[in-house]
């Protein structure tokens, strides 16, 4: 039986499994261990895996030899079916998590029957996650099958959060409402009651710039500071639009075909574009210019 969690972004796949016993036919044993590998090949490498599961086998002390796969504090000697368990976590590249933290017996033993006293139960991880887990033992005193013992492991998932790819985007004031005569005139009206009624504007043009922009935020409003559709591209026209068409087809033919020559139309078509633009934007504050009575330099303001 598996399950998959999602925490936090991080995927945690728990397997539980039960190992057929050690009287059982070999047969039988190995069709358990190579369902078992299918199950964990399936898991996409990037997740996390635990698996927790009572393998009827004794991995047992010491780790010569196994030392990438478990640590030195097993139970007792290891038997056949203990070393299918080590053998597993190899293939697997997994580790046998029990075997990592020094406990007291009693706080090794997973299985108690009569006289019997042995550890038959695991928890597996990848051995990349190891480093995650803390803790590792039984809990005495809690069963939670007959003869057989509770394990538990603590494990903190090392979470790494993507940076939020939001943009602050700075709020700008409407000037493209000016287009409308209503606001051009309702902002020529108190622009003018802002400067005093004066019809010609001050020398002082950083205060005068400073005293339209305020106009300007009071009269059109600012933008939200949100992603929305682009309406700072009140001065866009036809010229624009087909220029950048034009450069986008040229990019297309250039990464189709690497040519020189390809590359030289595009390029050019990149720097029409660039005057296309500045055309428009001059022609359209050209335009703001004469229709809201400011001087040239009212192009500063937005």
């Amino acid at each position: 039986m598996s399950l998959k969690l999602e925490i936090e972004g991080v995927m945690l796949n728990v397997v539980s499994g039960y190992a057929p016993q050690v009287g059982c036919e070999l047969e039988e044993k190995e069709r358990f261990w190579s369902e078992l590998d299918e199950v964990i090949e399936s898991i996409p490498t990037g997740e996390r895996v635990v698996i927790g599961a009572d393998f009827n086998g004794h991995v047992g002390e010491g780790n010569r030899a196994d030392e990438e796969v478990m640590g030195t504090f097993g139970v007792k000697e290891r038997n056949l079916e203990g070393q299918m368990v080590v053998d597993f976590a190899k293939r697997m590249d997994m580790a046998v998590v029990n075997t990592y933290f020094q406990k007291r017996e009693e706080h090794k033993v997973t299985y108690k029957s009569g006289g019997r006293r042995t550890q038959v139960d695991y928890i597996l991880c990848r051995r990349g996650n190891l480093k995650e887990i803390s803790d590792c033992k039984v809990v005495v005193g809690e069963s939670v099958a007959r003869q057989h013992r509770m394990v538990v492991c603590r494990m903190t998932l090392m979470v790494y959060k993507k940076k939020s790819s939001k943009i602050e985007i700075e709020k700008k004031t409407k000037w493209w409402k000016l287009k409308k005569e209503e606001c051009c005139e309702e902002f020529r009206q108190k622009l003018r009651q802002a400067l005093g009624g004066q019809v010609v504007l001050p020398d002082d043009w950083e205060t005068t710039a400073e005293v339209i922009r305020q106009t300007g935020r009071k009269v059109l409003g600012v933008s939200s500071g949100r992603r929305k559709e682009n309406k700072e591209s009140w001065w866009w026209n036809e010229e624009v639009q087909d220029s950048i068409q034009r450069k986008r087809l040229a990019k297309k033919k250039w990464d189709m075909d690497t040519t020189e020559e390809n590359r030289q139309e595009y390029k050019e078509l990149e720097r029409r574009v660039k005057r296309e633009v500045s055309k428009a934007k001059q022609k359209a504050y050209d335009e703001l210019y004469t229709r809201s009575d400011t001087r040239e330099g009212l192009v500063q303001v937005s």
